[in-house]
C-alpha cells in the first residue's frame, strides 16, 4: 500500500538534497518519477536547486490554487513515486488531493518542507501534512552552537530579522536563512527586542 510522507526539516537540514537523491534511486531501478513544487518558490525557477549543488527541472510547477489530482490525472499510469518539495507551501487542500492520490492510484508521495517559518508559525500545507501523512520524518541539523536546530531564521543583509512576510524566498532581495536551537533561537530574538 501506498504512503503519504512528510520529511520536514530546518533550513540547511538537506531536504532538496534527500529528494534528489531518492528520485535518482527510483530512476535508476527503471522507475518513472514526477518531481514537483508550488510555483511560489521562485528560487531556481523550474529547477529543485540545493545548496549542495544538485539540480533537476521539475515536471510540474503548483500553481495557488489548482487542483493536484485533477492536474496530474491523466499522467498518473506510468508514474512509481511522486515527489514534491517545498510542501510547506501547498494548501490544505491539495495535501488532501495528494492523499487522494495515494489512495486511489497506489502512488506514494513524498513531500519535503519546512514545519514553521522564521516566526516559529506554521505554513498552510505543513500543518495538514503533519495531521494526514502516514510517515512523518524530521531531517535534522545542527545550530552554530552544535545543539540540533529546530528553528529557522530569516537574515536580510546578513542581519537576523523576526518580523515581515512570511514568505520571503531566499536568494531574493539579500534574504537568506539559517537554522537554530531553540536555546539560541530565542536568544537572538531577546537581543533584538532589546534594541
Amino acid at each position: 500500500m501506498a504512503k503519504l510522507y512528510f520529511r520536514y526539516g530546518t533550513m540547511n537540514s538537506g531536504k532538496t538534497a534527500l529528494l534528489l537523491q531518492a528520485a535518482f534511486n527510483y530512476e535508476q531501478k527503471g522507475m518513472k518519477v514526477f518531481v514537483m513544487k508550488p510555483k511560489v518558490d521562485t528560487k531556481g525557477g523550474k529547477y529543485l536547486v540545493s545548496r549542495i549543488g544538485l539540480k533537476r527541472e521539475v515536471d510540474h510547477l503548483i500553481n495557488e490554487d489548482e487542483d493536484v489530482y485533477q492536474a496530474l490525472e491523466n499522467k498518473l499510469d506510468s508514474i512509481s513515486c511522486i515527489f514534491v518539495d517545498e510542501a510547506q507551501f501547498l494548501s490544505p487542500i491539495q495535501v488532501d488531493q495528494l492523499m487522494q492520490i495515494v489512495i486511489k492510484q497506489n502512488i506514494p508521495v513524498i513531500c519535503y518542507g519546512l514545519r514553521t517559518d522564521f516566526q516559529t508559525k506554521g505554513f498552510l500545507g505543513s500543518p495538514r501534512l503533519l495531521e494526514i501523512a502516514h510517515t512523518i520524518e524530521e531531517l535534522k541539523t545542527i545550530c552554530d552552537c552544535g545543539r540540533k536546530a529546530i528553528f529557522n531564521v530569516r537574515m536580510v543583509n546578513g542581519k537576523i530579522i523576526f518580523s515581515g512576510d512570511q514568505v520571503a524566498i531566499d536568494g531574493n532581495n539579500q534574504v537568506s536563512y539559517d537554522a537554530l536551537c531553540a536555546k539560541c533561537y530565542y536568544q537572538k530574538r531577546r537581543e533584538e527586542v532589546v534594541r
